[in-house]
């Protein structure tokens, strides 16, 4: 405990504690601020309807609904202090190098300075006749779950958001594929599914807005489905070993061991017992076999 205390005083919290380190730039982007005052705007309005703190069921004698819009009116009032605040830190954040425990101490006086709001109303327009820092600490202590509330889930939610948007970039900059290792297929949203090593990539198939990944398996045939549609994965794969050869067929060069021609067209058989022939229509035929002549 004595620890914590001396790392908190200092403000040299170790990892995800670390008062001295910058606060993520997500927390300060113009449409993160946006949900964060909505979104305490709309949590402050349910929480005085129904709460009922600073003693607003003795605010107005009027009917629930007549109640329920001037109470509105104040609290959105007090959102105000959170809606300033927070252009004063965007614009501060472009000069200054705001800090976590830059940031907790601000969202400590945004507490504060709304509970002032809030005990000046009480006092001035209401005439509460209770001791002023009686007034101020409930005030206070009303106000902090009105915004650390909302703030603790916006928080986890962007970081969240954040995180997911790492993840999908991280999987679009994959390499598409490797001669010698990996292919690596992603869906329509550009975020990878699966990986499947080149030699036991067979073929791909379309299925409407759907691709089947035919493989080996233990030297068995199998297939997994990819929602993406087989235009956009030739042009990812254009440069590999896999060849369009058809408007619904893709075939891994490596694995034809037989170009047949029948009367219908060419068919390709793979080194691979118990998988169907690839058609090679006309459109194809040229582009395959220049493909095929320089392997």
């Amino acid at each position: 405990m004595r620890l914590f205390l001396y790392y908190f005083c200092t403000g040299n919290l170790p990892g995800m504690f670390d008062l001295q380190r910058q606060i993520p730039a997500y927390l300060l982007t113009k449409k993160n601020i946006l949900r964060l005052i909505l979104l305490t705007a709309a949590f402050a309005l349910v929480f005085i309807n129904v709460y009922a703190p600073f003693g607003v069921e003795v605010w107005f004698s009027v009917t629930r609904w007549t109640l329920l819009l001037y109470s509105s009116i104040i609290i959105l009032t007090g959102v105000l202090v959170v809606v300033i605040s927070r252009i004063i830190m965007f614009h501060s954040s472009r000069r200054l190098t705001i800090r976590l425990w830059h940031y907790l101490v601000w969202v400590l006086a945004e507490v504060f300075f709304m509970g002032l709001f809030y005990t000046l109303y009480q006092i001035l327009i209401l005439h509460d006749s209770r001791f002023f820092p009686d007034l101020l600490v409930t005030s206070v202590q009303n106000t902090a779950l009105v915004l650390l509330l909302p703030y603790s889930v916006l928080w986890l939610y962007f970081s969240w958001a954040e995180n997911k948007k790492k993840l999908e970039m991280m999987g679009s900059e994959i390499p598409v594929d490797s001669r010698q290792g990996m292919i690596h297929f992603n869906d329509e949203r550009g975020v990878m599914r699966f990986s499947v090593k080149t030699n036991h990539l067979l073929y791909l198939e379309a299925a409407d807005n759907y691709v089947y990944i035919h493989y080996l398996d233990n030297g068995r045939p199998a297939r997994l489905l990819l929602r993406n549609n087989l235009k956009k994965i030739a042009v990812d794969l254009s440069g590999s070993v896999m060849v369009r050869c058809h408007r619904s067929f893709i075939v891994n060069s490596e694995k034809v061991m037989l170009i047949r021609r029948e009367k219908d067209g060419l068919l390709l058989e793979l080194d691979v017992p118990d998988t169907m022939h690839i058609p090679v229509s006309r459109t194809y035929i040229d582009p395959f076999m220049q493909k095929f002549a320089n392997l």
